[in-house]
């Protein structure tokens, strides 16, 4: 929607004008997937893809929220706010007011238009970004300083604890503290992160979702922890270790014969994904963007192979991607059984590799994948309009 549309909704929707845009982004992992809690390196990014929310501060104690596409108004009231867990829309936005007012922060009345750009359910962050603009907006409104790594760790805390939805904080990071033009080499289990610049000249980054249902991805990610926890405690009886991220590859060729079966497998993903991350961070710091596509196809194959959270729909998007000249690599991100892929492509071939991919992938799965050309982008911007 373009923000002239926006306006006028807001305008037709609370018969008044928007006066402030506040937005945070979705977010890419460019590589380092199934490894935050191992305790491994992220290697996130935020997009151009966005929740934009247009607000008017109004006093009071009610907040009304509408939402593009979804007709009707949704409203919340601040004195209220533990008793909103049961709403289908609208319940991360009450989770982060409740855990701001928890903390001291005023939560003042406003009217609010939600305008995401995230495709939903599409493994890019849209709840993130909902509730990381929602943060921001409650706290300008409030009138006090904030700090972006604290909103982001409120707005997991609402996912997790309000919404009830199990996720690490890379996510929120992201759409808090991304920068424009940078990927952001983060430490989940201590938040230590380097901004890494993301400049792949003539070549850009092209998402694609395979617009499958997410299946069973909540159990099936339960699963896998408990797997690599199995692994963990199997190497801890040889080696001092805190958690997997922290095992070499040269250890864990040592160490292996204490695993076996799917724990085996799963891993030697979290050991050598840990590793791509670093190698994937000095291709971008040498500008060796070749050996960068190499890394996400082995990152892909990992994924498939070894952790096996894939399936044939994202695994037909990476391969047809692949077989393009102009693709340097691609691989899924996400929790994975539907979301998306993300493609390192000359950007003078987009186009044509759109079209193709999209055909050999609909003749082969049946429905149609979106493609996205993506630009990494600042995580929260605020604007008056």
């Amino acid at each position: 929607m373009e923000r002239t549309e926006a306006v006028q909704a807001f305008e037709n929707v609370f018969g008044a004008k928007a006066e402030d845009l506040f937005t945070a982004a979705g977010r890419i992992n460019v590589i380092g997937e199934h490894v935050d809690y191992c305790g491994g390196k992220v290697f996130p990014a935020a997009l151009n893809l966005r929740c934009n929310v247009y607000g008017r501060k109004t006093g009071g104690n009610s907040i009304r929220m509408a939402f593009r596409g979804i007709d009707g108004i949704v409203e919340i009231e601040t004195d209220k706010l533990d008793s909103y867990k049961g709403l289908k829309i609208g319940n991360y936005q009450a989770g982060v007011a409740y855990f701001l007012q928890k903390e001291g922060v005023e939560i003042v009345g406003c009217d609010l238009y939600y305008d995401c750009t995230v495709p939903f359910g599409s493994g890019l962050s849209s709840s993130a970004a909902i509730e990381v603009a929602t943060a921001v907006t409650l706290c300008e409104y409030a009138g006090v300083e904030y700090d972006k790594v604290h909103l982001a760790l409120v707005s997991q805390r609402a996912e997790n604890e309000y919404a009830g939805v199990n996720c690490g904080i890379m996510d929120q990071f992201a759409s808090a503290m991304g920068k424009k033009d940078h990927a952001v080499l983060l430490d989940c289990s201590t938040l230590e992160y380097e901004y890494v610049p993301l400049q792949l000249g003539e070549y850009c980054l092209v998402v694609a979702n395979c617009n499958k249902p997410h299946n069973l991805v909540e159990s099936k990610y339960n699963v896998r922890r408990q797997e690599v926890e199995t692994a963990l405690k199997a190497i801890q009886t040889v080696l001092p270790v805190k958690c997997l991220a922290e095992v070499t590859p040269k250890q864990f060729a040592e160490v292996r014969y204490l695993l076996s079966g799917v724990v085996e497998k799963r891993a030697e993903h979290v050991v050598m994904e840990c590793a791509r991350v670093h190698s994937a961070v000095e291709a971008l710091k040498a500008g060796d963007l070749v050996e960068l596509g190499r890394l996400l196809n082995e990152s892909h194959y990992s994924l498939r192979d070894l952790y096996e959270v894939t399936g044939k729909e994202l695994d037909a998007l990476s391969a047809f991607a692949r077989k393009e000249n102009a693709c340097l690599g691609s691989r899924m991100i996400g929790a994975g059984f539907g979301g998306c892929t993300i493609s390192i492509v000359k950007k003078t071939e987009v186009e044509g590799f759109v079209r193709r991919v999209g055909k050999a992938y609909f003749d082969a799965i049946g429905y149609k994948a979106s493609f996205y050309e993506t630009s990494i982008e600042d995580g929260v911007t605020v604007e008056k309009l």
